[in-house]
């Protein structure tokens, strides 16, 4: 069972000496950033860099947040990238609507949805639908800025909410939370990260690298949870109709969620 990525690790684009340093992070996904991390002097300079840099690579690793649609720049990001053998994807920021994506069809890769706006979380049904889209990531903190809403934790649970089941209706990914800004706080980060998990997203951004290993141990299970998941699927190998585990019944949800554990587990190994 393939399972999403965990910790989504941005870096600026026109710093390509960061670019296999992030990959080098333990990161399952480094975003290389065209848009907010790069001044307006220098989008051009960075888009010729990551064009470079990806072209050189043989395999597919990297994914690109490219400018927003309205830009001068969106066009000539998704020209300049389009076809490149190292370019595993896009993300378009402030994403709203299917035809926001409609320069980006073309390029032929998984496309990711940055939704951070109150028209684009109002718009999920149809965004979800968009062709070619694999995952949606909330951008929290530019969300909460227009929608005049202060705090990420449980002010923004009916957005997450939200998020988590218009992408399982229509058959993407499990979403991708927004960043935790306190670099300084693992406890804090590793809070936000199981919060995330709870909610049902399947992974979390991250802006700075120290993040990565508390972000991709939230998303992991704990040995508890691999125990029970096995001794359910002992309990199973009987082959009697109806068993018990723990004192609790066990029917097929609870048997599909022993099965993702144990995915989970293959994947990722036991939380520390």
């Amino acid at each position: 069972m393939s399972l999403p990525a965990r910790s989504i690790l941005f870096v600026p684009g026109d710093r390509p000496e960061r670019f296999d340093k992030a990959a080098a992070s333990g990161a399952d996904m480094v975003v290389i950033d065209l848009e907010d991390a790069v001044l307006i002097d220098r989008k051009a300079a960075a888009r010729t860099l990551v064009h470079e840099a990806l072209a050189a690579l043989d395999a597919p690793r990297f994914v690109v947040r490219v400018n927003s649609v309205g830009t001068d720049w969106h066009g000539e990001d998704v020209r300049a990238l389009a076809g490149l053998p190292g370019l595993a994807g896009l993300m378009l920021p402030k994403a709203e609507a299917a035809e926001d994506f409609a320069a980006m069809q073309g390029a032929g890769v998984p496309l990711h949805a940055l939704v951070e706006t109150v028209r684009g979380v109002l718009g999920l049904s149809a965004l979800c639908a968009t062709e070619r889209l694999v995952r949606l990531s909330f951008g929290t903190v530019d969300f909460q800025v227009e929608a005049g809403i202060d705090g990420d934790g449980e002010e923004l649970d009916a957005v997450r909410t939200m998020m988590v089941l218009h992408s399982k209706a229509a058959g993407l990914e499990a979403p991708v939370d927004g960043v935790s800004v306190d670099l300084s706080d693992d406890e804090a980060l590793a809070r936000d990260a199981c919060r995330s998990r709870r909610f049902g997203f399947g992974g979390k951004l991250c802006v700075h690298p120290r993040q990565v290993a508390v972000v991709n141990a939230a998303f992991a299970p704990s040995r508890a949870d691999v125990e029970w998941a096995e001794r359910v699927m002992v309990a199973l190998s009987g082959g009697h109709g109806a068993v018990a585990v723990d004192g609790k019944l066990i029917d097929k949800p609870i048997v599909d969620r022993a099965r993702l554990v144990l995915a989970a587990h293959e994947s990722y190994g036991i939380a520390a």
